[in-house]
Parts: C-alpha cells; structure tokens; sequence
C-alpha cells in the first residue's frame, strides 16, 4: 500500500501523530550509528518502550532486520509474501532457535514498524494501524485450528492412567486448536469424542535433537507436571515457621550471581530479564584463579552453615530434655 493510500485509510490512531524523520532511509541503512540514533529518539518521542532483544543468548541486531525487511518492500509485503523465514536465513541463528520467523515478526512489529512508516514510506501525521498486525496484539484474533495426527499407543511410562481411545486404530485426523506458542512449536488441544487432550505440537522443520518425541508418528506429547519430594517440602514449611532455623548455605556461583546482578542493576535498569544469561556468560568467562575466589567463599558458607546447623539441633534437643524433665 502506497503512502498515498495510507493517508486516505480509516485506521488512525487518535491524537497521535509520527514526529519528522531526522534522517533518510538511505543514511539510515548506509550507517547503523545513524540508524540506532533515529531509532532510540523516535521511540523517545512517540513514548514507546525500546528494548534490543536477545535471541539464542545474543542481541538482536535490529539495524540488520529493518534493512533485509525494507530491501523486501516493508513489513506488511514481507508478511503477505511470506518472506520471515528468508529474512530469518540472514541472521543464521544456531540450530536450537526454533520459530526465528515468528520471533523476528513480532520484534519488528513491536519496535520498527511505525519507524518503517516514517523513514521509508516518508508517512507523516497521524499514527495508522497496519492492515496486516500481528496476530497477539490484534483483539479480534482467534487460536488457529490445526489438522493434527495422532497414533494411540500404549506405553509404559503412565501405568496408572487411562486405556487409549480406540485401540487398535492406526491412526486418524482430528481437529486441534493451537493455544499457544513456545520455542519447541505449538500448545494445542485436541478433542477426540468427550475427551480433550492437551499437548506440545513439535515443529517439524527444526527439531531439536536434545527433545526426544515419542514415536514419530505421534505429534502430541502430554504435559505432566514434576512433583516435588514432600521431604522437601517439610524441610522448606520448617524452615519458615522458625524464624531461628540457620540460613541455607550458598554456592560461589551464587555469591557471584548477586554481586554482578547489583551491578548490572545499576547501569541497566530496563534489561533485567537478561541478567541471569548476562551473568551466566561471565562466569564461563571467569579464569580458574577467579573462579576460585568465589568457590572459596561458598565453601566457607557451607561450613557456616553446618556449624550453625549442628548448634540449632543441639539446642532444640535441649529444650526437648528440658520439657521432657
């Protein structure tokens, strides 16, 4: 759709309008510096969060996504065309990035499409609603209905569940509906009679050789829960309702954890969800020597906690002899 076109539509967003572009579309893919200005200060002034993503462990280089969407004809062509997995190609994500078409749709729809608007198709004035959203921030948008396949099969693991239903079918279709989204494929349902099964619809395209499915017939792998030890659970119960019960020790992993968490607090206050792989990727970074400062500090955590451990449990067997007498 022309800018023209755009301008005589119906699908403005009230007393909103987009600010004047500071730069050229040709400057802003000939220097990603440039780029990255025109971008924090667009999100500045129409007073939208800014964020960069991380995919597989690494920043999304979003100077490289509009270029490869802008060089396809936009947002929505790149959508009608259905070009996301070849934009995606670009980018060369590992193997166990799974759904990296759906991902990159949504990060460009949330963070460079009214960007888009203003820097390629030169739009001005009101802000517009695309004709082709995406599909979570669209209130009319329903579950999808999937043909799925699914192969009754007794197995083991399960002993004290339910017989399958019909038994002795080799297999049949059945009409699904998908929940959600996750990294491994689709959470769907599936009616068969007045049962609904719920389960993970593997993606067939990338499988991940760490997820071991079932039998290669059956797509739909039940979900159930893992319970916790109710040893576990007394020790925790315990230990909240005795104020004087010894904190639990820490690991040098840990004390390394919250010193570089209240650091990155500071000068990141807006990425706390990347903390725990920031952080993680700094201790694999540390040298053995480094490495061993903070072992040696969870180790003489732990021998606190023993020493105090042992003192509690003598105390409460006193006070049990001195109520006992």
């Amino acid at each position: 759709m022309s800018p023209v076109a755009r301008t005589k539509s119906s699908n403005v967003v009230e007393g909103k309008n987009y600010p004047a572009p500071l730069a050229s579309h040709e400057d802003v893919v000939k220097d990603p510096t440039v780029f990255w200005d025109t971008l924090r200060r667009f999100h500045f002034m129409m007073t939208t969060k800014f964020m960069i993503p991380v995919i597989g462990g690494k920043e999304l280089d979003l100077h490289i996504l509009y270029v490869e969407v802008t060089k396809r004809g936009g947002y929505e062509k790149v959508v009608a065309e259905k070009k996301w997995r070849e934009v995606g190609n670009i980018f060369r994500f590992s193997a166990t990035t799974t759904s990296a078409s759906f991902v990159l749709r949504k990060h460009y729809f949330s963070l460079l499409y009214h960007y888009e608007q203003v820097y390629f198709f030169k739009l001005q004035g009101p802000v517009f609603t695309p004709t082709v959203s995406f599909p979570a921030s669209n209130p009319s948008w329903r579950p999808e209905l999937a043909l799925v396949e699914y192969s009754p099969k007794k197995t083991n693991d399960h002993p004290e569940g339910p017989e399958p239903l019909n038994e002795g079918t080799s297999c049949f279709s059945a009409i699904g509906t998908i929940e959600g989204k996750c990294d491994c494929g689709y959470l769907v349902s599936v009616k068969l009679g007045s049962e609904i099964l719920k389960g993970v619809l593997y993606h067939p395209e990338q499988p991940d050789s760490s997820t071991s499915i079932p039998d290669s017939n059956s797509a739909i792998v039940p979900y159930t829960s893992k319970r916790r030890h109710s040893g576990q659970r007394r020790r925790r119960s315990r230990r909240r309702g005795d104020p004087n019960y010894p904190k639990p020790n820490r690991s040098g992993y840990n004390f390394f954890f919250a010193e570089k968490h209240y650091k990155l607090k500071s000068l990141y206050p807006n990425r706390e969800r990347e903390f725990t792989k920031m952080i993680g990727e700094s201790w694999s970074n540390l040298s053995a020597e480094e490495r061993m400062v903070y072992q040696n500090i969870g180790l003489k955590d732990k021998e606190r906690y023993k020493r105090e451990l042992k003192e509690y449990k003598e105390k409460m067997i006193s006070q049990t002899m001195e109520l006992g007498s």
